[in-house]
């Protein structure tokens, strides 16, 4: 009976060990990245796949060994201007997937946004993040706050560069930037605003949509060039940032003292790459 009894406390005691120690981490699945009709390249001495989406031309580039949970910036407008100051190339190093898809110079319309949709939903399925890094480089601020502010939950961190964040501002040129006349009647006729009084009185625009990104906790970092006169930090960053504090949401900016609209990014991008690391990948 005393051999019995100590079979049944040795075997109640080793089952309740096995059970309270938690599971193996099953680590994260690789993004199946293969497209229809792709076509394979380098990029910054990545794997680029280029394929189409929605009757857009986009790609996606593979970083050498990823990190779990496949994290992934995208570059919402010039992919190719300043490269290696504006992140992307670091992040890959670092394990992070980089996207881009070309929807032509619409501002951030809403036409645009279907397309970033489209494409949006394609990388996922591909198992790529559900929530990703936004690059918004110039007027690519457009497009990066106009798809985080109706998807914030898709939407980890915005990173804007020299970012307009107001079309009043650029290409509107009603401030203190010079403008573009050209750029501004192109905004009017992606918008479909009947005229400029329409443009100037819409509700839309980052400045103006910052609480569904605050309460998405979507972390933001900008970075300016305090003497830019295309795209003013006064009319865009810096309204950003104290609507976005006093909304309780994370903002950092970085400035570039003398530095006009060009060069975009940094020497050393590496306080941009820390930030997106530190909202994204989980520590």
């Amino acid at each position: 009976m005393k051999n019995i009894f100590l079979i049944l406390v040795l075997g109640t005691l080793l089952s309740s060990r096995i059970f309270a120690e938690p599971p193996a981490a099953v680590p994260a699945e690789k993004a199946t990245l293969t497209f229809p009709d792709e076509t394979i390249d380098q990029w910054h001495g990545f794997t680029r796949h280029k394929f189409q989406v929605d009757g857009c031309a986009a790609w996606v580039v593979e970083p050498k060994t990823a990190l779990p949970g496949n994290p992934w910036s995208w570059c919402m407008e010039f992919p190719d201007a300043f490269t290696d100051r504006c992140a992307a190339p670091q992040l890959l190093a670092a394990g992070f997937h980089h996207a881009h898809i070309g929807v032509g110079n619409t501002f951030g319309s809403p036409d645009a946004v279907k397309h970033f949709n489209a494409f949006y939903e394609l990388l996922v399925a591909k198992g790529l993040a559900k929530k990703a890094a936004l690059i918004g480089i110039s007027r690519g601020g457009l497009y990066a706050y106009r798809f985080a502010s109706e998807y914030p939950e898709r939407v980890a961190v915005i990173y804007g560069d020299h970012a307009v964040a107001d079309f009043k501002s650029w290409p509107g040129g009603k401030g203190k930037g010079k403008g573009s006349k050209g750029d501004w009647a192109a905004v009017i006729k992606c918008y479909g605003f009947k005229d400029e009084a329409e443009a100037l009185a819409y509700p839309g625009n980052p400045i103006d949509r910052l609480e569904p990104l605050a309460k998405a906790k979507i972390a933001l970092i900008h970075v300016v060039g305090d003497a830019d006169d295309v795209v003013p930090p006064a009319e865009n960053a810096a309204i950003i940032g104290e609507r976005y504090k006093a909304l309780g949401g994370t903002f950092d900016v970085i400035h570039k003292p003398g530095v006009g609209h060009h060069p975009h990014g940094l020497d050393d991008p590496a306080p941009v790459v820390k930030f997106i690391l530190d909202h994204t990948v989980p520590r």
